[in-house]
């Protein structure tokens, strides 16, 4: 959806404290010794050593993923910040579900990985551009506005590269591969509703405040700083590692 360049005033630098806490909160998750696509060690140690079709505790894992998964929550808070219209909403998020569904599976399925440090620096930076994308800032600086869709697909394909990266460090049994990664992915479109439910009620009754049109750029601004700093933290992991 194309916006127009949001202006900056007085008003608008103060953000509700609502999404102050939720931006800080992103910011200490992304400095967590976790990675973004990090599993817990308990979660961790049932991948590695269960073995045959598991569909439940699968199924569980990939919710479990998509609701604690910060990265993936700020880019479907920035892809809805300004969709209206439940049709709308619906097509973004199902080409961001297709994407992701595509590369995780076959990722996992075809042994295929990305370097989690990379491929989670490369989620970061779709955040950015996602905020900047709400700005205009394409727009004024290139004359040109990217087609969003194509670009909710393409960072929808990205990040399910994150999520089976990180699968296929942890070697994942052959044995019932292919239902337990179905199971996976029907939990994480569960999780993702699940989440993008609770993020549309927020932004609901965000939308119906006086101080949304002001506050727009601010939290846009806000975004962009956790797009940067998941970047970075990865970066550094890379460089360390």
């Amino acid at each position: 959806m194309n916006t127009p360049i949001l202006r900056r005033t007085a008003a608008g630098a103060h953000l509700p404290w609502a999404l102050i806490l939720l931006v800080l909160g992103l910011l200490l998750a992304a400095a967590a010794p976790a990675l973004a696509h990090g599993v817990t060690l308990g979660d961790k140690g049932y991948i590695q050593e269960v073995t045959g079709v598991k569909l439940i505790p699968f199924l569980y894992l990939g919710a479990k993923h998509m609701v604690t998964g910060y990265d993936h929550l700020l880019f479907l808070f920035g892809v809805i910040f300004f969709l209206y219209g439940m049709k709308q909403i619906g097509t973004y998020v199902t080409l961001f579900a297709i994407g992701h569904s595509t590369t995780m599976l076959a990722g996992v399925w075809f042994n295929f990985g990305i370097n989690s440090y990379v491929i989670d620096a490369i989620i970061g930076f779709s955040v950015v551009y996602k905020a900047l994308d709400n700005l205009g800032a394409f727009r004024a600086w290139f004359g040109v506005q990217p087609n969003t869709k194509v670009a909710t697909l393409i960072f929808g394909f990205l990040h399910g590269f994150g999520l089976s990266a990180k699968i296929l460090d942890y070697g994942i049994s052959p044995d019932g591969l292919l239902p337990n990664l179905l199971a996976f992915n029907v939990g994480v479109e569960i999780g993702q509703l699940l989440a993008l439910a609770a993020i549309l009620l927020v932004m609901t009754r965000w939308r119906a405040t006086p101080s949304f049109a002001r506050q727009a750029y601010a939290a846009n601004v806000a975004m962009m700083a956790a797009g940067f700093a998941l970047m970075g933290y990865q970066l550094v992991g890379l460089a360390v590692a």
